[in-house]
């Protein structure tokens, strides 16, 4: 993963778009897997292609309409999520400036039963909030890969512990303090930060706290 680690960091604020331009920066690529963030300015366009794989598609910030030869598919507002179907042409366009993740999995990749390819959903209403309680949905789970969606109710955290890949963690909701190498950190909605392999963190939720991390395994 090429971002810093132990640093909170705003995807919007790092992708900028360019006024008619689309740009794509890549995250990572390794064991089948790829994770890119894309900026497309307002009236540009992502021709339409088809995968035998399905791509998860986050949009961070403006409207995404997801596209097939046949007309729109699905139009996506900021906090939205889409599984894209596979073997079917899929293209995107953007009327106003917006910015979006973009994760590229395998053709077996395993996914929650939940998630339906070609559903909008939100990650932060994936799972609820429960009085003193964590609540963990692992929506991709493969063994090169995990990307699980996690609530944690004010007050309640995660101990201090390390992960054995590197990960990036997405705030979904509310604030946390997230304790990197002894080091406190405060993460907001719309932030990120990233772990590397067996670096020390904790979480503690200052508030109610819901958060999205994406985990590579080796």
């Amino acid at each position: 993963m090429k971002e810093p680690v132990g640093k909170i960091f705003s995807i919007t604020q790092e992708n900028t778009p360019v006024p008619g331009c689309t740009i794509s920066s890549q995250e990572f690529q390794e064991n089948g897997y790829a994770f890119s963030y894309f900026s497309m300015a307002a009236h540009t366009d992502i021709s339409a292609e088809s995968y035998a794989y399905p791509k998860w598609l986050h949009v961070v910030a403006g409207t995404l309409t997801i596209y097939t030869p046949d007309g729109i598919l699905q139009i996506l507002q900021a906090g939205d999520s889409i599984l894209t179907p596979r073997h079917i042409p899929i293209g995107m366009k953007a009327d106003i400036d917006t910015i979006y993740s973009e994760l590229t999995l395998q053709e077996e990749s395993t996914m929650n039963d939940i998630i339906k390819e070609g559903n909008v959903f939100q990650l932060a209403n994936l799972v609820p909030y429960q009085d003193g309680k964590i609540i963990n949905m692992d929506i991709i789970s493969d063994p090169k890969l995990k990307f699980v969606v996690m609530s944690l109710a004010a007050g309640t955290g995660l101990s201090e512990h390390a992960a054995p890949g590197e990960a990036l963690v997405f705030a979904l909701d509310g604030t946390a303090t997230i304790t990197y190498e002894g080091t406190p950190l405060t993460i907001h909605k719309g932030e990120t930060i990233k772990f590397a392999a067996g670096a020390r963190h904790a979480v503690q939720a200052d508030d109610n706290f819901k958060m999205a991390l994406l985990l590579t395994l080796k």
